[in-house]
């Protein structure tokens, strides 16, 4: 039962609102704007709001930065979920009628002449928790009428006025908290947000809404799964309801937002046969059910079909009050009554433990794998885990990220394992790993992985390089394999996809050994890419000296090493020369 206030009357809107944004296309820094009607906003389906992608199995070609190719998609493999329809099988049809009444905007919803706007709140629905801005631009009287509803509960809405707003009313949300445990809750939840709002804007008989990302840093949600659930929601109530909204306007504040909705709009709202059969291959293998929420498994209610005959049968099924107990009178009944068909035991059977089906899918896996174990017997650990499906490694890694964006990691910060440098000569960005210092310094992987994650996560959604110090770093010959392989399939496939080029300075013959292993039974993408380096004046060809903070240690090991045929440094200014030949 959702819980809403009743309608009331509807206020007159000024003409001018107290605006945080300064055009219709970007937030400004405040003052009185005039408001911003439909008519200035981008309709989604707008020639203009779109540039027809180039074909990404043409070889050269490059996507127009505008369009939903040019970021990292959330699932790009060609092994990413097609649906339940086969591969190439949209989940999502184009419908132009659907699409006409989709808007993406940058800029705060409250600037927007709509019949209602969204406001992210909390429970008490007081000021401080709401959408930064709003309540300086709708007047006190917003929050002394917030103040009457007695709260409201996570994932349902409620109805003012909108006072001084170019709005008519505003539709106040609470969205939900996120923990990686409770994700699936926290999805469905926020998925009712966006349902309960567009359920309350047709009630009162109103029908166009501009609302912004229902979710707070301060929530933990992250952003990328949280754009899947709006969009998805908003589609699938479009599906049932199209003819009673008139416009529906998504509002994004900052870049980032504004990336991840013109990447994922496509995916849910394609604008022509091209796009759709793009978004069959990389659409989430769970865009969850006609509502757009998500479904376990485990708690489906499961009833079978009722055996042959039995449906057409005008007979009444017995109760056990009809059913005597001697026997002989059981056997007669169940005779004339057919109960055999009811009491048979496939139709009173019920489906096994998902659990139990995920172990054996499990045990089915190893066993498929058991010509790994070859890499076990080397030393190198065991990989006899299952590979994950692209949805399963975009899950994990989303998981990991929001686990890693709640916790402090500052002390594995400072060990200065991982950390960004500058760009290479190609202009990508440079991500920086020292072996010596892990060795010495990581105690807890757990935490470390996390960091990782955290890290990459910004130079992962375009191509980018790693540059490994391998100096004075006693790799053990037997690396743990498994532990590399898991970590892989946290980062996902943007880290593999968008990955360059890993340039390895000072690698040993067990360094190289241990990479012709991971070649093998980790990841040959991935490992192939990596370039060996001998001396520093050799990087400095790829990524610029200036680009690159350098230990100390990694200058005297190159001296030491490489003797003559490496570099001269300065101690005092650490200028790099290369040694002139004698």
């Amino acid at each position: 039962m959702q819980s809403r206030s009743p309608s009331a009357a509807s206020a007159s809107a000024s003409p001018t609102a107290a605006s945080a944004a300064a055009s219709p296309m970007a937030p400004g820094v405040g003052g009185v704007e005039p408001a911003v009607t439909l008519d200035q906003v981008p309709r989604w389906s707008d020639p203009d709001q779109r540039i027809t992608p180039l074909s990404p199995t043409s070889p050269g070609s490059e996507t127009p930065p505008s369009s939903f190719l040019s970021f990292s998609d959330p699932l790009t493999g060609d092994d990413a979920a097609a649906g339940p329809g086969g591969r190439g099988t949209s989940r999502f049809p184009v419908d132009h009628e659907i699409n006409s009444k989709i808007y993406l905007w940058r800029g705060h919803p409250w600037n927007l002449e709509v019949d209602a706007v969204v406001n992210s709140t909390n429970e008490n629905l007081d000021e401080a928790h709401s959408s930064l801005g709003l309540h300086a631009a709708a007047g006190p009287g917003l929050a002394e009428e917030c103040a009457t509803l007695g709260g409201c509960r996570t994932g349902m809405a409620k109805m003012t006025n909108a006072y001084d707003l170019p709005a008519r009313k505003v539709i106040h949300t609470v969205g939900p908290k996120y923990a990686v445990k409770y994700h699936t809750a926290a999805e469905n939840a926020l998925s009712h947000c966006y349902r309960s709002c567009l359920e309350l804007l047709i009630e009162n008989g109103l029908d166009s809404i501009a609302t912004g990302c229902i979710y707070t840093e301060a929530k933990n949600y992250p952003r990328e799964p949280a754009a899947h659930v709006a969009i998805r929601t908003v589609r699938r109530f479009l599906e049932k309801q199209k003819d009673k909204i008139r416009a529906i306007v998504f509002c994004t504040t900052s870049s980032s937002d504004t990336e991840i909705y013109k990447r994922l709009l496509p995916l849910y709202f394609p604008r022509d046969k091209q796009e759709e059969e793009i978004a069959a291959l990389k659409l989430p293998a769970d865009v969850g059910d006609e509502n757009g929420e998500t479904v376990i498994d485990e708690r489906k209610i499961r009833i079978k079909p009722l055996p042959a005959g039995a449906a057409n049968s005008k007979t009444p099924i017995p109760t056990l009050a009809d059913i005597p107990l001697p026997d002989s009178e059981l056997t007669r009944r169940r005779n004339s009554f057919k109960l055999d068909s009811y009491l048979d035991p496939a139709f009173m059977s019920i489906i096994k433990d998902p659990d139990l089906r995920r172990k054996e899918q499990w045990e089915k896996s190893a066993q498929a794998n058991k010509g790994l174990n070859f890499a076990n017997l080397l030393g190198f650990g065991d990989l006899g885990s299952p590979p994950l499906s692209a949805a399963e490694e975009y899950s994990l890694h989303s998981r990991y990220l929001a686990k890693a964006n709640s916790m402090n990691l500052s002390d594995i910060a400072e060990m200065k394992i991982i950390y960004r440098g500058g760009v290479d000569t190609e202009g990508r960005p440079v991500m920086v790993v020292v072996g010596a210092h892990f060795l010495l310094r990581c105690l807890d992987l757990e935490r470390f992985v996390l960091h990782v994650v955290k890290e990459l996560e910004p130079l992962i959604q375009k191509p980018y390089t790693i540059v490994y110090f391998h100096s004075a770093a006693s790799l053990q010959p037997q690396p743990d394999l498994g532990f590399m392989k898991r970590l892989q399939q946290i980062l996902g496939r943007k880290h593999q996809r968008n990955l360059h080029a890993i340039y390895v300075l000072h690698p040993t013959l067990g360094l190289r050994t241990a990479i012709l292993a991971m070649q093998l039974f980790v990841d040959g993408e991935v490992w192939k890419k990596v370039v060996y380096v001998d001396r520093l004046v050799q990087l400095f060809r790829y990524i610029p000296r200036e680009q690159l903070t350098i230990p100390d240690f990694v200058f005297q090991h190159d001296l030491e090493v490489n003797g003559g045929k490496g570099i001269i440094v300065d101690p005092r200014t650490k200028h790099v020369y290369q040694r002139p030949s004698s």
